[in-house]
C-alpha cells in the first residue's frame, strides 16, 4: 500500500468521524456555535518594488463590514458577514455559511510600511499589497551614556 493511500485513508475516517459527533452534538443541543469564521488567505512575496500580497476570501462581505489594521509585521482582517436570519418555522437540512463577525491575523514574515499599503477589493476577494521595509529600515544605534562615578 502507497503511503499517500494510507494518509488518504486517515483522513477520510477523521471526515466521517468529525461528520458523526458532529451530528450528534448537533441533535442534543450540544454543538458548540462559533463566534463567525476564519476567512482563508493566500501570502505572496513579490519582486521589484519587494511587497507581501495578501489576499482573503470573504465571498459575501459587503465592504463597509471590513476593517484593516497593520501592527509592524502583523496585518489584522476583521467585520462581518450578514445574511439573511434563519427562520424558526423553516426545515433546514443544511446550514453551512457562516455569518458573523470575523478577524484573521497574518504574521507576515519581515516588517512593512503601513503609509505605503493599498488594499482592493472585488468579488468577494480583499487584495492587500504591503511594500517591504528594507532591513535596516526602523534601526537607529542608541548611544551608551557614561555616568560618572560619585
Amino acid at each position: 500500500m502507497h503511503e499517500r493511500d494510507l494518509f488518504a485513508n486517515f483522513d477520510r475516517m477523521r471526515r466521517e468521524v468529525d461528520e458523526l459527533f458532529g451530528d450528534v452534538f448537533e441533535r442534543t443541543g450540544l454543538a458548540r456555535r462559533r463566534g463567525g469564521f476564519s476567512p482563508a488567505v493566500d501570502v505572496v512575496y513579490c519582486g521589484d518594488p519587494p511587497r507581501a500580497v495578501v489576499t482573503a476570501e470573504l465571498a459575501g462581505v459587503d465592504v463597509e463590514q471590513l476593517a484593516l489594521e497593520i501592527r509592524g509585521r502583523t496585518l489584522i482582517v476583521s467585520g462581518s458577514r450578514q445574511g439573511a436570519a434563519l427562520q424558526g418555522d423553516e426545515v433546514y437540512q443544511q446550514v453551512e455559511i457562516v455569518r458573523g463577525p470575523f478577524r484573521r491575523v497574518v504574521e507576515l514574515a519581515q516588517e512593512v510600511d503601513a503609509d505605503g499599503a493599498r488594499a482592493q477589493y472585488r468579488a468577494g476577494m480583499l487584495r492587500v499589497e504591503l511594500p517591504l521595509r528594507s532591513g535596516d529600515a526602523g534601526a537607529r544605534i542608541v548611544p551608551i551614556e557614561t555616568i560618572a562615578r560619585q
